[in-house]
């Protein structure tokens, strides 16, 4: 594979062509077109700071699929660095490891926000 400056980083490394119809990552969850699109949705309004609409984005698709990583990532990932919710950003770490207990992003992710919580 090439690299392609057209690319955008969507959190947490996934990857996406913009002008292409398709992700050029390995959708090892099986999302759907539609869910891969709201993600694309809910990580702009992230990166505008439109961080209400983003929620609400990733809080139907979780009602949808409640066992949906990326999702559940991009939760943890919301709360903790743009909302400094960091129990909150704890607890969806916390999800996704128990669906997925070798996910070394949630890991290291849930111990930086458990770290953070230990700071007065």
């Amino acid at each position: 594979m090439y690299y392609d400056p057209n690319l955008r980083k969507l959190k947490p490394s996934h990857y996406f062509v913009g002008n292409m119809a398709g992700p050029v990552w390995k959708n090892i969850y099986r999302l759907s077109d539609e869910q891969i699109a709201s993600l694309d949705e809910a990580e702009e309004k992230m990166e505008i700071m439109d961080i209400t609409e983003a929620e609400e984005i990733l809080l139907g698709m979780l009602e949808d699929d409640p066992k949906c990583v990326p999702v559940l990532n991009n939760l943890g990932h919301m709360n903790g660095r743009y909302l400094s919710e960091f129990e909150k950003a704890v607890e969806y770490y916390d999800m996704v490891l128990e669906i997925e207990p070798d996910n070394a992003w949630a890991r290291d992710e849930r111990r930086r926000y458990r770290r953070y919580l230990t700071y007065d």
